[in-house]
């Protein structure tokens, strides 16, 4: 079983005891990002100590050396999440995954006419890069809608899914109202009328157990510093036939095969035909031992502490009488609330006064808000090494925070 306490001495962050506002930290962020473990920090400094070289640019030990680690930590993705080293494709994160899903293959096929099917609880990295696909090809946005919990379900979808549905992208777990959609079920759907799936694992692949060819999704983009990685590094997972059909969204060094004064240019097969440039070597190999620390740790292990950690939280809060709670019911490590009687912005500021760190505002995801009801909400979101003493903390600071903040202000 995990133990969140003998899990602190691997993190700088506990180790160091960290104060903010004089108070040792109780970060309840980690939507957001996640501290990083030692080992992380020891394989990033290992390649700027040992290791400095370029990958697949020289003909010498410390570049073999490398393509090595980069390829070890290709099939380490691959593996967590259940696919062929081939289809992982190395990007900055889960917004650059998704824009290229959005700009190498929905511009490249999208045509006047066509829709692209959306909920209202998606984040920013999965709303704006179809919007400009939809402006540049002529296709139309649609949303599926959310049941009276804010659910993604199958039969929403199929009420809303036409013969003119090409692409469908949704978060595989909602980042404010923390939702597991039935991605399986709902690739059946999707594939079933001809279109494709999208999936946006920011706040799933680190906190549930990913397996791609499970779930059939076509595409699924995830960001390494939300797993206990280093942050500029993320992944695009993709049906091999798909990234072949697939255009790079940047081009340059590394990713052609020839390129002549004509302009004849040949790429190189996925996943390279994707990595123009340098890439983010220290954060590959730091992807890497996060991968390594997580599958230690058991990823069932994981979902069985946050989901712990989750009702706790909620049931605590909900005793207090001073909590508006907008997701009770959902099993991520996401609670979204408000002091009642108390702005967002507010409620936040006056919990780091208490040294608590939690996110305030509409996260990203903004035309949630007309769902909601409400402009913002606070967001407490747990990991690995949070626990029962951090929820208390939080609903201490809550059962207290209207009372203070009246005299406050």
């Amino acid at each position: 079983m995990l133990d969140p306490y003998a899990l602190r001495s691997d993190f700088p962050m506990y180790v160091n005891d960290i104060k903010m506002q004089g108070r040792s930290l109780v970060f309840l962020d980690n939507a957001s990002t996640t501290f990083k473990p030692y080992s992380v920090e020891k394989a990033v400094l290992r390649y700027y100590e040992t290791e400095t070289s370029n990958s697949h640019r020289g003909d010498y030990d410390l570049c073999y050396k490398l393509d090595q680690e980069v390829l070890s930590t290709r099939k380490k993705v691959a593996t967590f999440i259940g696919c062929e080293p081939e289809e992982v494709v190395f990007t900055s994160g889960t917004t650059a995954s998704l824009n290229l899903v959005a700009f190498g293959y929905g511009a490249k096929y999208l045509k006047e006419g066509d829709e692209i099917l959306l909920t209202q609880a998606e984040h920013a990295s999965n709303v704006l890069p179809w919007f400009k696909v939809a402006e540049m090809t002529g296709a139309k946005i649609g949303y599926i809608p959310l049941d009276e919990e804010g659910r993604l379900t199958v039969a929403n979808l199929k009420k809303t899914l036409s013969a003119r549905t090409k692409i469908v992208a949704v978060a595989h777990v909602s980042n404010v109202l923390a939702h597991i959609a039935p991605i399986k079920e709902l690739a059946a759907a999707v594939h079933a009328s001809g279109a494709l799936l999208v999936v946006d694992g920011a706040q799933s692949v680190p906190h549930i157990p990913t397996d791609v060819k499970d779930l059939d999704c076509d595409f699924l983009a995830f960001s390494g510093h939300k797993m206990c990685g280093p942050t500029g590094i993320g992944v695009l997972y993709g049906k091999f036939d798909l990234l072949k059909k697939t255009d790079p969204f940047m081009t340059g060094g590394g990713m052609n095969a020839k390129f002549d004064m004509c302009g004849d240019v040949g790429y190189l097969a996925p996943p390279l035909k994707f990595e123009a440039g340098t890439q983010n070597l220290e954060g590959i190999i730091g992807l890497g031992a996060a991968v390594d620390y997580l599958r230690k740790i058991g990823m069932d292990e994981v979902e069985k502490h946050d989901e712990m950690l989750k009702e706790y939280c909620v049931r605590k809060l909900s005793e207090t009488g001073m909590a508006d709670i907008y997701n009770p019911t959902s099993k991520g490590a996401i609670v979204a609330f408000n002091i009642k009687g108390v702005f967002a912005q507010d409620a936040a500021t006056f919990l780091n006064s208490r040294g608590i760190a939690c996110r305030s505002g509409n996260h990203c995801a903004k035309i949630l808000i007309d769902y909601l009801g409400v402009l913002a909400t606070v967001r407490a979101s747990f990991y690995v090494y949070n626990t029962k003493e951090d929820i208390d903390a939080l609903v201490d600071a809550v059962a207290h925070g209207k009372e203070f903040l009246d005299a406050y202000f």
